[in-house]
């Protein structure tokens, strides 16, 4: 009889299906993104942090918990496709980045994590930070529960030149850089693949190439190349076989045109894109991410605090041809996904951009996109985020009024559900 009573038991454990957190979040408008419509009236039910269905809203239907959204404007979690969580903000001195620990830089990422969140960016890929593998570690602590932010994929480090956009420069020549802050150094193809090899070996999601000089190097031109093409190349093999992507910070049109060719996944700035470019990149599974924001941020900030002569005159010379040629790939129909270079500017603004978008030939529909479905399709990940579908993760933000009319409303966003879960703003 015990025996008889154990095996029923163990029978009923087995066979009890686990437990599953339903619920539903009631839109009074939702932004179908895929569609490019506004549904009145929603009924999103989510199961286990995924969504299973999206209908009009029917009382009976709600069969556990409801969110009641009805009063507001409901659009997927937001992606911002370029920023550096990990770190500090920009600050005036070249050797900033120095006066930070490793340990100091990961603690201000789970501040910057919590700040992109309460933003409503649920999801973002983060293209670099000075000391490698930084980020890795908070990726993995926000995928283990252990800190709240948003979704990451990770680059681990930058690979550049030396002395490149992607070094810390003008310090005095004999001070010594810690090696952890250079892993991603190279001078050759071969080099590019090993140091590839082992950012892959150490579970980065894609790699990010500084394939020019940057604004915010001191002693590089935006306009110069400064890896070949034969090592983007190189980098674009190595993520292949991976299943992975590259990253190319670009500004000049030569470098532009190098990346793509060697068949990276998105070009990071694209400042000084000429129209050949933006043919080549009309007709590739390539998308732009132009930061057309940071221009303002970094001449008011900037003059304001004193950051270095060479990079207030590089900033205005890339700024206003940065928008202009945001405007012209706009209207070429080339594929932008949206990025802001958060860290040089305050974490958590990262909505500042919306309005720029719009200004510079966008509809705010496809603004609204380049940070959901087109995001989410650039990172190959349209399985998981963008839309508010069945399938994907329930990440829904609430803003009042109809950001269609004023996308600046995107600055002000009400509340966030991150897969599920109402996050504590």
């Amino acid at each position: 009889m015990i025996r008889v009573l154990i095996l029923a038991l163990t029978f009923a454990f087995v066979a009890a299906p686990a437990f599953a957190q339903t619920g539903f979040v009631r839109a009074g408008r939702l932004v179908d993104v895929v569609a490019g419509r506004v549904l009145t009236d929603q009924l999103i039910g989510y199961v286990d942090g995924r969504i299973t269905s999206v209908a009009p809203y029917n009382p009976a239907a709600a069969t556990g918990p409801v969110t009641d959204w009805s009063a507001f404007t409901v659009l997927p979690g937001l992606i911002d496709m370029h920023t550096h969580l990990v770190g500090g903000d920009q600050g005036a001195h070249v050797a900033d980045p120095l006066l930070t620990s490793a340990a100091e830089d990961v603690l201000y990422g789970v501040r910057n994590a919590r700040l992109t969140l309460n933003a409503g960016f649920t999801t973002v890929r983060d293209v670099g930070t000075w000391r490698a593998l930084g980020d890795v570690a908070l990726r993995d602590a926000i995928n283990d529960g252990r800190v709240e932010g948003p979704r990451m994929a990770v680059a681990g480090a930058y690979i550049t030149t030396p002395g490149g956009g992607g070094e810390i420069t003008g310090l005095a020549p004999d001070v010594v850089i810690p090696e952890e802050m250079r892993r991603g150094v190279v001078t050759s193809p071969a080099d590019v693949r090993l140091r590839a090899a082992w950012l892959f070996q150490h579970h980065v999601d894609f790699l990010k190439l500084i394939v020019t000089g940057a604004v915010l190097t001191v002693g590089t031109e935006p306009g110069q190349m400064e890896l070949t093409e034969e090592e983007v190349h190189a980098a674009v093999q190595e993520a292949a076989v991976r299943h992975a992507f590259v990253a190319a910070h670009a500004h000049g049109a030569e470098g532009i045109k190098a990346a793509v060719r060697a068949g990276v996944r998105t070009i990071e700035h694209g400042s000084l894109i000429d129209d050949e470019a933006i043919a080549m990149m009309r007709n590739r599974p390539v998308w732009l991410v132009a930061d057309i924001y940071n221009g303002d941020y970094i001449d008011e900030v900037g003059t304001r605090d004193g950051w270095p002569a060479e990079t207030l005159r590089k900033n205005r010379e890339t700024t206003d041809a940065q928008r202009e040629g945001f405007r012209r790939a706009v209207a070429a129909g080339v594929k932008i996904a949206y990025g802001t270079d958060s860290g040089v500017y305050p974490q958590g603004q990262n909505a500042r951009q919306f309005p720029y978008m719009v200004r510079y030939g966008m509809t705010p529909m496809q603004a609204i996109q380049s940070a959901t479905s087109v995001a989410a399709e650039a990172m190959g990940w349209s399985d998981r985020v963008g839309a508010v579908a069945p399938g994907r993760f329930a990440d829904m933000i609430a803003v009042e009024g109809d950001p269609l009319q004023n996308i600046a409303l995107l600055m002000d966003v009400k509340a966030v559900i991150k897969s599920g879960e109402l996050v504590n703003r």
